[in-house]
């Protein structure tokens, strides 16, 4: 019987080291044209974890371009904080496809948002990471990227 293949958006923090050291090493090879022996030894993995995994881990900025993100995030009923997450957006660069946000309850709204990631767009990740830190959103998640 086929595998179905599933991807997961995972936090940083809640990946095992093996894992992030495979993404560190794909990184090497790519940008700095390292050999796989010389990668795993510079990030300090067994080529044998580094060909397990390698195939199964990238950053999330690596395959965002050309994409639609959507997400949704938790903020506070502020004057001007949906306008500091738009600008944020408009900062990077990405082009907001949809936008939907519900009538507050008690003092927190939820807001949904597609995002189409240009070539022309920053670093996604980094752009939903400084969404994330504004005063007043709450929470950000995920929920697709196509």
């Amino acid at each position: 019987m086929e595998e179905e293949s599933k991807y997961y958006v995972v936090r940083q923090k809640a990946l095992p080291e093996v894992l992030i050291r495979v993404a560190q090493a794909n990184r090497l090879i790519e940008t700095k044209g390292f050999s796989v022996a010389d990668a795993t030894e510079q990030v300090g993995i067994s080529r044998s974890s580094y060909y397990k995994y390698k195939d199964d881990i990238f950053p999330f900025r690596d395959n965002a371009k050309g994409r639609t993100i959507t997400f949704v995030l938790s903020m506070d009923d502020e004057p001007g904080l949906l306008s500091m997450v738009l600008n944020k957006i408009a900062e990077f660069k990405a082009n907001i496809l949809t936008i939907h946000q519900t009538i507050p309850v008690n003092g927190v709204a939820s807001l949904t948002l597609s995002v189409d990631i240009l070539p022309s767009t920053g670093d996604s990740a980094r752009m939903i990471e400084e969404i994330e830190q504004l005063a007043g959103v709450r929470y950000l998640k995920i929920l697709s990227r196509e």
